[in-house]
């Protein structure tokens, strides 16, 4: 297993100490000049290192209690963190969609069960059938709530993450799918464009006929499609969609290339960095060492260097910390994506 032992830990509080120590120096070396403009930024949170945008997905948080998106805000503001991929959730619930009275813990038991082949009791089958009405019925009351909801809630959150300096880059609505209508695309799009982000991300499809729809209503709406991908990523995977819309993108996942086994990954980075919108970050390990997905630096993903080729490249888009390992005892998501956040400032110096 690859190490990066280089990567040492960081103090975020001294860093955030030096920044507030700079902005002061700056407030008296210009006396009242660009007063206001200085007073505005001060205390917020930079996590753009060396013209290299560090973000997260607000997915990394889905385990704290809170998940409106106030809560979410303080997640990442107490991280540090200054740009975002914001889930759909706490934006839509925000927005006053209506909630799933579906308990999801039930569903993933049922879920589990299919996937492994087992076949459900009489009182299971009950159970679950009762539980796929249930969803098909929320699934209606969002359908027709997506058709009609106004934008306005959308823009608020907007000046809410701006005004406490945060800026959302990409939104993951649930959609973009086969079975959303044309309808709720389009919301989709508009409630990114509200939002004010470049692009939206969604699991690649594996479908050309969706890819295609997708790319051409993207266009319309000047907004990028940017297709996520697990252990199903190749350095080809992408080329079908790219080819059919230049609003088709890529959103990379580095961590996952890797333990899919692809070789030479930073490759893919540099051939392929036109397309690429924004790129989640982890750290997982090669087939041969398990797929394990480990706390960062302790993994085979090159993660260091992708981050070094994307400062000494001058690459625009955005690496998303996605918290995926799992959180040691006695800490907790915010902690450590800190954890995270400060493996990249150490990287980039």
């Amino acid at each position: 297993m690859r190490k990066n032992s280089n990567i040492s830990s960081a103090s975020r509080r001294q860093f955030l100490r030096n920044s507030s120590g700079l902005v002061g120096g700056l407030v008296l070396g210009n006396s009242m000049i660009g007063m206001p403009a200085i007073i505005k930024s001060f205390n917020k949170p930079n996590s753009l290192i060396n013209g290299v945008q560090i973000g997260t997905i607000t997915y990394s948080f889905r385990d704290l209690p809170d998940q409106s998106a106030e809560a979410t805000l303080k997640y990442v503001l107490d991280c540090g963190i200054s740009a975002i991929e914001l889930m759909g959730d706490p934006a839509e619930r925000f927005a006053g969609c209506p909630s799933n009275p579906v308990p999801m813990s039930s569903m993933g038991k049922f879920w589990r069960k299919r996937r492994d082949g087992e076949k459900l009791t009489e009182d299971e089958q009950k159970e679950w059938d009762d539980l796929q009405a249930q969803m098909k019925a929320h699934n209606l009351a969002v359908q027709n709530w997506r058709a009609q909801v106004s934008m306005d809630k959308f823009e608020q959150i907007r000046k809410m993450y701006n005004d406490a300096g945060v800026s959302i880059y990409a939104f993951k609505p649930n959609a973009f799918g086969k079975n959303n209508t044309d309808a709720e695309i389009t919301y989709g799009l508009r409630a990114a464009k509200a939002l004010g982000a470049s692009h939206v991300t969604l699991e690649h499809p594996n479908d050309d006929a969706q890819t295609l729809k997708l790319g051409q209503m993207g266009k319309k709406h000047k907004i990028f499609i940017a297709y996520h991908g697990h252990e199903q990523q190749t350095p080809t995977l992408w080329d079908t969609a790219l080819a059919q819309s230049d609003y088709n993108a890529m959103n990379l996942d580095f961590g996952h290339f890797v333990a899919a086994g692809n070789a030479d990954p930073l490759k893919t980075v540099s051939d392929k960095h036109d397309h690429i919108r924004s790129m989640h970050l982890k750290d997982r390990q090669t087939p041969e060492h398990g797929k394990g997905n480990l706390p960062w630096g302790t993994g085979d993903t090159p993660l260091a260097e992708v981050l070094q080729l994307m400062r000494d490249q001058k690459y625009k888009f955005p690496g998303t910390i996605e918290l995926e390992y799992q959180v040691p005892e006695g800490s907790d998501p915010v902690t450590e994506v800190s954890k995270c956040l400060e493996f990249c400032s150490k990287a980039l110096v």
